[in-house]
Formats: structure tokens, sequence, C-alpha cells
């Protein structure tokens, strides 16, 4: 039986998805045919679970590059378009990594959207150069781990903030920060979505589901009082 925190974590993007309509991603397959490895190196980065769903939120939207729109000819929506924008081997001499590095008007995403983080755009500089592989881990998640700075805040810095952060506040809800994190945990509407319970807007919108491991790290987290820890 859920417990009152739980029941009212029930609901964040029923209003979020109802503010979406500027950010309707291009339906993912979840793997796309990659290459599954159950036994993952911390080494490598997985194009599925890391990459895929960091240009899905920020990049396969409509009005930009999902296959409806298609902004400039370029397609953020499978593997085998966003090869078409890297140099395996080569990140510095590819189109995506160019663009995501630029710090004027004319780096992706555009301005007043958030750009890229450090982080972030060494994660995708490493892939490519790593090869660009169609990849992806199976067993890297662990329920044991729930804190804000080591799962919640990078799974949603994946996959929520493209569409929740103050240039582009769907649902007018801001995930960028800790604070509006907390705010959407703790009245119920978080767990709800990204469990995709009876009567919620599923979230990440039109893209695959959080893993069952993912969802559980979220919960447990909300369940352990949503520190900032």
């Amino acid at each position: 039986m859920a417990t009152p925190v739980i029941r009212n974590l029930v609901g964040f993007f029923l209003l979020a998805g109802l503010g979406l309509i500027a950010c309707r991603h291009q339906p993912l397959l979840p793997n796309g045919g990659a290459t599954i490895s159950a036994n993952c190196s911390t080494d490598t980065v997985y194009f599925v679970n890391d990459v895929l769903p960091l240009l899905q939120s920020n990049c396969a939207m409509s009005g930009c590059h999902d296959n409806g729109t298609a902004a400039d000819g370029v397609r953020m929506t499978n593997y085998a378009n966003i090869l078409e924008e890297v140099k395996p081997g080569n990140a510095n001499d590819s189109k995506l990594y160019k663009v995501i590095i630029r710090t004027d008007n004319e780096r992706m995403p555009p301005p007043p959207r958030a750009a890229f983080t450090s982080a972030q755009k060494a994660l995708i500089q490493k892939w490519i150069n790593q090869g660009a592989k169609n990849n992806m881990c199976l067993s890297r998640c662990d329920t044991n781990s729930f804190t804000y700075a080591g799962a919640v805040k990078p799974l949603i810095d994946t996959k929520c903030v493209g569409c929740h952060s103050p240039g582009n506040l769907g649902g007018g809800i801001d995930l960028s920060t800790y604070t509006g994190t907390r705010s959407v945990a703790l009245n119920g509407k978080l767990y709800g979505s990204i469990a995709q319970l009876s009567g919620f807007s599923p979230m990440p919108k039109n893209s695959a589901k959080l893993s069952t491991c993912e969802i559980r790290q979220a919960q447990r987290w909300i369940q352990a009082g949503v520190l900032n820890n």
C-alpha cells in the first residue's frame, strides 16, 4: 500500500504534459538494434544509456531536430541519423561536437535554452572518440545508489532538463536545480509521472520509460526525505 508521501508523489507531469506542446519529442526505440553488454565498463560511454537520452531531451523535439522538423536537415531521432553528424574516433572534427561547444548564438541547444554542461559535452566527446558505437549497458544502475547528486540529478539532467529548465519551462516546471526538483518530488508529481501511473502524463515525453532501477532510485530518494545529498 502506498505511503502518504508516495500518494502525494503522483501528478507532476500531468501539468507538465499540458504545457509541453513546444517540447514534443520524436518517439525513439529503446535500444534501436544496439549491441548490449551485461558486464559494463565504467570507462565506456554507452549510446543508449548516456548519449541518446541527452540528445533526445535537448534536440529531438518539434521545431528542432525531430523527423518532422529536421531543422537544417539534421535529425537527432536515432543512431543512424545521429551518426551522420559525427566522425567516429574524431570528436573535434564532428559537427555534433562542434556545435555543442560553441559559445555564440549558433550553439546547440540554442539560446535561451541552457547549454550542455561541461560534463555532458565531455561525455559526447568521449563517446565519439571511443568510436561512436551503438551500444547499451544493462547492469550499471544500482538501486542502492539513490542520493540526489549521485543518482537523481544525473538522471534528471540527462532525461528531463531539456524540457524543464529556465530556457524551456515545460509546464512551468524547472528541474535544473535541487529546489525545483525537491518541490515536485514533495508535492507528489515526480514519481507518478516517471512511474507512468494511471492518470498521469508519462515522462519522459514520448520516449522510452525509465528503467525499473532508475524509477526505484528516484522513489528511494523521495522516501528517504528528498535530501540534497
